[in-house]
């Protein structure tokens, strides 16, 4: 038996004209522990006290570690779900962002990232998908919503 990274996909690729406006993506739960605090904190360099410090957090009514907008968003990354694999080498790259953040997230949350294809754009060799994304807690309280675009080809 051959073995070919090439064919290691976990889901089968899906051409652009395969996907459908309405289609729902979910990735994997995670709950945002004290090593993603840390490993953002390494990554960004962002050093406030409201992200890090609990004594800082207690004097202003914070239960936690309160999560940075970016270390929240990072769970909407698309290639920990199933869509990016379905997008396959078709993917080019992220086009675009946008992001409202709409309740706070404290270490122990787990959050659940979904993702809506919303428009499908056709050009002669490529195309463009554009993605309403949703990010809710342990709760069912929406604490992120927004956009993405990814360049793909036809």
């Amino acid at each position: 038996m051959s073995f070919d990274p090439e064919t290691h996909w976990t889901h089968p690729a899906r051409p652009f004209a395969d996907f459908r406006v309405g289609e729902v993506f979910r990735a994997p739960s995670r709950t945002m522990t004290e090593g993603i605090f840390a490993a953002f904190q390494t990554a960004s360099g962002d050093n406030h006290p409201i992200h890090y410090d609990r004594a800082y957090l207690k004097r202003r009514g914070h239960p936690e570690l309160y999560a940075h907008g970016y270390q929240t968003l990072i769970q909407a990354a698309i290639g920990a779900s199933p869509l990016a694999h379905e997008m396959g080498d078709a993917l080019i790259g992220f086009l675009e962002q946008s992001s409202r953040f709409l309740a706070p997230v404290y270490c122990g949350d787990t959050l659940y990232p979904a993702f809506e294809i919303t428009a499908l754009t056709e050009g002669s060799t490529t195309g463009v998908m554009e993605l309403k994304v949703t990010i809710h807690n342990q709760d069912s309280v929406l604490v992120v919503e927004g956009m993405q675009k990814y360049l793909l080809t036809l």
